[in-house]
């Protein structure tokens, strides 16, 4: 539970029919074995202990009475474990029958659910045996025990885990509008249980996933599943088991027509932040009391869900292509519409022959198609000074003829040396005062370019750039407006890399394969016998971890030890404990002392989750103390 996972899991146990000691004793078993996992939260199917196609047994006051019986027989097998279960029976209740969960912990019954909404459409025929759940819980001595809270919209609080909250609902509940979880999320409900028989046709569980995976989107929680399967009556329906496990919209794990145990961990942090963050659910209206707590021993668990080592690009090559035909779409059509708004005749662009500058100049040349203009209305500028090689110039040169940019070369180097005489730096010390001055020299010529030929100058700078404050301040930290500037420096290289294989232009194909193989660089320093001697990642620590860092530290507020284990769950393969640590505690002390360039950041369009505008997603003070995390860091050594 440490880092506010949970480890829950989704159970389809053998049946037979109307056998309930049989039926309980395979539940038990389950249970032990999710306790066994390591899971915290089990749900099992719907009607579980009868089987829910027992169809008029249901009357039978023998089957009913065998039922209470078997939940007897599970609570004393259990006795001695702590996974809250929900398990599924039918439960006569002041004359009525109700479609029930029963929670149950450590051999106790946490309380009971009785389905809300009943199908009686097509295959279902609920209203036949069960009554819905009544309008408002009640507490009632149930199965010959103390009172025991019975109704629907109950919660279920962990008093020893902060933020621990359990909901649970049933099968058609999760189908209908007003789904009971909708309430019990608003009353602080972070992982709900879904106890259900829902028999499988051809493109239902494709629909059956999107519910779920929607419902935990909408509700920002964790959403467990679990589906009736073998043992069902196979009479006139298949029942195929899915298992389900989702959280904030994305599918964690799932199975089907296989049964047995499914196990991933709900990470209530996240949501907890989500939350906070969006205040969509707002406040609980209250459940008039129906809150009932359980404890559990802490302790750290396993982690078994996928942590993607690249959180802002997709693993899948459909996915990821998917994704960068969106994101260039919707930067052209920022720079589009600033190009259309201003009336600017030109767009400028400085072109290194580097990866940002190659992504910020194809954004501007697709913006030029949309306005239906000439990209020679792309003022393409080149400008070697002391570190450029020529394999960079070579390549900006080629990509700006390739397209048909107006190509412009302007070296600088002597403007620089001038500039140095003026301030009297000496020209063989290579301090940041050396890089600096080039960078500027670079900013004042786009500018003024743009200027003299009516244009924007168009920012090349990208977000993880923006986030480790890897710019120098008034130099390529300044542009008219940033295409590149939520755009992360792995994504970059996808983006460049999907124009060059799969673009309408394979034209640019080699020389786009040449950018993405050459090593990202400023190219401030003197390049040493002709090749770039000032490698970006040798500096500033790899861009795979920083990227890393920033998805998990911006878009979710973790703590640094949270961040350090899920980058060891994602990396610690490829980069030591020591190698992570280190930059880790770089990317947070540059980006606290950095912020003071993101103050002042140009325009740009927002494309994903993640931006750092201090005009939309990000407001810092740029005094702001680093002290906290660094220290946290520290610890973790």
């Amino acid at each position: 539970m440490k880092d506010g996972f949970i480890s829950v899991a989704c159970g389809a146990p053998k049946l037979r029919l109307a056998d309930c000691a049989y039926n309980a004793e395979q539940s038990f078993q389950m249970m032990r074995s999710a306790e066994k996992a390591g899971a915290r939260v089990l749900v099992l199917p719907e009607l579980g202990l009868t089987g829910y196609t027992c169809g008029d047994l249901f009357h039978q006051d023998a089957l009913l009475r065998e039922a209470e019986e078997a939940l007897n027989t599970v609570l004393a097998a259990t006795r001695n474990l702590e996974v809250v279960t929900a398990l599924g029976m039918p439960l006569r209740v002041h004359n009525e029958l109700y479609n029930c969960a029963v929670i149950i912990q450590k051999g106790k019954i946490l309380g009971v659910v009785p389905k809300t909404h009943l199908p009686n459409y097509g295959e279902f025929y609920e209203k036949r045996w069960f009554a819905p759940a009544p309008p408002e819980p009640e507490s009632l001595p149930l199965l010959g025990r103390e009172f025991v809270t019975f109704g629907a919209g109950q919660v279920f609080r962990c008093e020893n885990v902060p933020g621990l909250v359990l909901g649970f609902e049933i099968c058609e509940d999760l189908w209908s509008p007003d789904s009971p979880s909708l309430q019990m999320a608003k009353d602080g409900a972070v992982i709900i249980g879904n106890l259900s028989a829902s028999n499988d046709v051809v493109g239902k569980d494709a629909y059956r996933r999107q519910l779920v995976t929607m419902q935990s989107a909408k509700l920002l929680c964790g959403y467990v599943y679990a589906s009736a399967g073998a043992g069902e009556s196979s009479a006139d329906l298949v029942f195929g088991a899915h298992q389900l496990i989702a959280e904030n919209g994305t599918l964690l794990a799932e199975r089907r027509f296989e049964g047995g145990l499914l196990v991933s961990e709900i990470d209530i942090q996240r949501l907890a932040c989500e939350r906070r963050r969006t205040q969509a659910l707002g406040a609980g209206s209250g459940n008039g009391g129906c809150e009932e707590t359980f404890t559990l021993t802490e302790g750290i668990t396993k982690l078994t869900r996928h942590v993607s080592p690249m959180p802002f690009v997709p693993e899948g090559k459909e996915d990821r292509d998917e994704r960068c035909r969106e994101i260039l779409l919707l930067a052209s059509l920022g720079l589009k519409r600033r190009l259309e708004h201003t009336g600017a005749r030109t767009a400028v662009v400085g072109l290194s022959g580097g990866l940002d500058s190659t992504l910020a100049v194809l954004i501007t040349g697709l913006a030029m198609k949309l306005l239906d203009r000439p990209l020679t209305d792309i003022i393409a500028v080149t400008m070697p000074c002391f570190g450029t090689t020529d394999r960079t110039r070579n390549n900006a040169v080629v990509l700006a003829e390739r397209m048909g940019a107006t190509l412009r070369t302007v070296d600088i180097a002597q403007s620089v040396r001038s500039h140095f005489r003026d301030i009297g730096h000496d020209p063989e010390d290579h301090s940041v005062t050396y890089e600096n001055a080039q960078a500027r020299e670079r900013t004042q010529v786009l500018m003024d370019i743009a200027n003299a030929s009516g244009g924007l100058v168009i920012g090349t700078g990208d977000l993880s750039e923006l986030a480790l404050g890897w710019c120098t301040y008034n130099g390529d930290h300044m542009s008219m407006y940033g295409v590149n500037a939520s755009i992360p420096k792995t994504l970059v290289r996808h983006l460049v890399g999907y124009l060059s294989r799969d673009g309408e232009e394979p034209e640019l194909h080699d020389v786009l394969e040449d950018i993405l193989d050459t090593p990202v660089s400023p190219e401030l320093l003197p390049a040493v016998q002709g090749e770039i001697s000032q490698r970006t990642e040798d500096l500033v620590g790899p861009y795979e971890l920083h990227d890393f860092f920033l998805y998990h530290i911006i878009r979710w507020g973790f703590a640094p030890g949270k961040v350090f284990r899920l980058a060891q769950q994602a990396l610690g393969r490829k980069y030591s404990r020591e190698v992570i640590l280190k930059w880790l505690k770089s990317f947070y002390r540059r980006f606290f002392s950095q912020q003071f360039k993101r103050d002042c950041v140009p325009d740009g369009p927002k494309i994903g989750t993640v931006s750092l505008s201090p005009r939309g997603d990000w407001r810092m003070p740029s005094d702001a103390q680093a002290a906290l995390w660094l220290a946290e860091v520290e610890s973790l050594s």
